[in-house]
């Protein structure tokens, strides 16, 4: 009688459990220090959760995981997390200057009389998707976007009108990650004569 008691007093269905993944690498806080932005991933859990900050990442917390190693593997344990530190700093300058040198470059290109592509390169270094921008384009235009090779060995957005400026203007508005000074107009005119022999 006492085991078919127990079985009522359980639950019947599970119940669901409420996850929090940062903001910064995406991986629950607890692994954010195998994710390579540590720095980051801790300013953005003391803004956003600061009772699981304190719980991970206080001196108090800190001091406890420690407190069960040796002294050697306590050293050995505060030297990887320097290193670590400082290749994610390194990691985390390498990208911005990366940025910095980067440019977006907007191109209007004449098919025929009066016949206008533009297409749009170099929006994969600020980490955007080409496919995803296109789209963006394309319903924001209510046009043509599609996204093609090149034989550089790159992509680019092709966008069916003259619409270079205001995809300027929209790539400034919508991805604050791109500088306005990172994006370069440029005009590709069809040379005339070209298809004539002679």
């Amino acid at each position: 009688m006492a085991d078919t008691e127990t079985e009522t007093v359980l639950p019947s269905e599970p119940q669901s459990r409420h996850v929090v993944y940062c903001g910064v690498c995406s991986l629950p806080p607890e692994y954010c220090e195998f994710g390579g932005t540590v720095k980051k991933c801790q300013d953005w859990l003391q803004k956003n959760h600061a009772d699981m900050y304190d719980r991970l990442w206080s001196e108090d917390a800190l001091a406890a995981a420690t407190s069960t190693l040796s002294l050697d593997a306590q050293k050995r344990a505060e030297k990887d997390a320097h290193k670590k530190a400082l290749k994610a700093e390194a990691a985390e300058q390498k990208h911005l200057q990366q940025i910095a040198e980067s440019k977006v470059t907007i191109k209007r290109v004449e098919r025929n009389k009066r016949k206008f592509v533009t297409t749009v390169t170099g929006l994969e270094a600020f980490g955007l998707e080409n496919k995803k921008v296109a789209k963006d384009l394309g319903k924001k235009f209510a046009t043509g976007a599609s996204v093609t090779k090149v034989p550089s060995g790159g992509e680019e957005i092709v966008v069916q009108g003259d619409v270079s400026e205001e995809i300027e203007e929209f790539l400034l508005e919508k991805y604050k990650v791109i500088p306005e000074d990172n994006i370069e107009l440029v005009e590709d005119k069809k040379k005339k004569g070209a298809g004539a022999g002679g």
